[in-house]
């Protein structure tokens, strides 16, 4: 199996920026990848482009290669954090911000597929494995519905010697 990498080092971008676009091509067909990255509004894709088709060109040096650029993958692509440049922006009052310009390092490794087998030949005059089918009970179909809350009367609170009487007196 032949596998390869390429680094871009020092690009001017944060690697938090970069890793958002190389997770959409983590694990893809180097074909689906290309053109993941061709169509992306993000403007490191052209970068991380460029890296990806440097892997695919060091995987066709190697010895051992198939010859066949569709069996090649992406088998893993990261962005390390690089140096950082920092400026000084003046700000009111006699004050400064600092601004970090942030750099990157893109590396990708892409990877030839071993060759599947090809699936064996389904024979028309033997009846095809049925999937077993799973039993079913009684109570099973159906689901049971939740236990509604039935709300709890409310107790009446002792009567006291005043309310008595004054129930007595209206009373009568």
């Amino acid at each position: 199996m032949v596998e390869a990498r390429a680094t871009g080092r020092y690009v001017r971008t944060s690697a938090q920026k970069a890793g958002l676009v190389m997770e959409q091509i983590r694990g893809r067909v180097v074909g689906h990848a290309l053109a993941t990255l061709r169509f992306s509004p993000k403007a490191i894709a052209r970068d991380i482009e460029k890296v990806l088709r440097s892997a695919i060109a060091n995987a066709q040096q190697q010895d051992g290669f198939g010859g066949d650029v569709d069996r090649l993958y992406v088998v893993k692509c990261y962005a390390d954090q690089g140096p950082s440049m920092k400026r000084i922006r003046p700000a009111p009052m006699g004050r400064a911000f600092r601004v970090v310009k942030r750099m990157a390092h893109l590396t990708v490794h892409v990877a030839e597929r071993l060759a599947q087998a090809p699936p064996a030949p389904v024979r028309r005059d033997e009846p095809a494995e049925a999937a077993p089918r799973a039993k079913k009970t009684a109570g099973a179909s159906r689901k049971k519905a939740p236990a509604r809350k039935v709300p709890a009367k409310k107790k009446k609170a002792p009567a006291t010697k005043k309310k008595k009487k004054k129930a007595a007196a209206a009373a009568g």
